[in-house]
This record gives structure tokens, sequence and C-alpha cells, in this order.
């Protein structure tokens, strides 16, 4: 496989990881993001307390976590096995769920320097789960579309 083949497998990987880095950024601290999601949440549900806002606000930062992960997870998935026909899932998965945890443990350290953030373990671990999570579909996914071939 030359190299514009494997950039083509590897291109979206480095697409998620700048996208995450972005949301990383200062730009998506929670005092920003609270200024779009709460007045929506008010509009959809203009009984909810402040408290519940909050709460609710923080559930869906903490599920972007594990969103933005999964989606890292699948393309790494996919740039590891870079379209080979080899049975390797698992060293794909491993691999994957491997590269997604470095990651993780690097973004809450880059978190760390930014002012307006804070680095978490749970982060980690949120963002960890949505690698697994991805390597699981993958996996899922991969063993069906063979089996299917197979037959």
């Amino acid at each position: 496989m030359n190299f514009i083949e494997k950039f083509r497998y590897w291109l979206p990987v480095i697409l998620a990881m700048v996208f995450i880095y972005w949301m990383s950024t200062d730009a998506f601290a929670a005092a920003r993001t609270s200024r779009i999601i709460d007045p929506i949440l008010r509009f959809l549900a203009p009984s909810l307390s402040r408290k519940e806002i909050l709460m609710i606000h923080g559930v869906i930062r903490k599920l972007t976590h594990v969103a933005e992960y999964f989606v890292l997870g699948i393309l790494l998935f996919r740039a590891f096995r870079a379209g080979s026909q080899e049975r390797r899932w698992r060293t794909w998965g491993l691999s994957s769920l491997a590269f997604v945890v470095l990651y993780a443990a690097g973004d809450e350290m880059h978190q760390y320097y930014v002012s307006t953030r804070t680095a978490s373990l749970v982060d980690v671990g949120l963002d960890t789960l949505g690698g697994l999570l991805a390597q699981c579909v993958s996996i899922l996914w991969y063993r069906q579309r063979r089996e299917d071939e197979d037959t």
C-alpha cells in the first residue's frame, strides 16, 4: 500500500484528533457552552430549575466526551485495518483502544494548561468508554460483514 492509500485511511483520524483538540480549548469551556445550551434548554423546557439546567448541561458535556472518542475509535479501527482482508480484528481493536487512551490522557494534560478548563481522570475514563464502545461496534460490524462474505 502506497503513502496516498494509507493517508486516505489516516486523514479522518487526524481530522478527528484536531477536532478533539479544538474542543479542549477555551472556546468550549463550560462557561461558553452554557451560553448555547442553557437558552436551548430554557426554550425546550421552561419549567427547569437552574440546578436542573446545570445538571443537564454537565451531562451533555460528559456525553460529548463519549461521542468524540467513539468516533475517533471507529476511525482508528478503520485506519489500522486499512482495507486489509486479514482477520486481525483483535490487534486492530486493541491498537485503537490503546491509541484512544493515550490521546485522551494527552488531551486532559492539554486541558490542564488551559486556564478555563480542568483536567480530569473521570474524563479520561469517559473518553476510554467511548473508544471501547467503538471497538465493540467495529469488531461486531467487521465480524458480521466477514460472515456475510463467507456465506
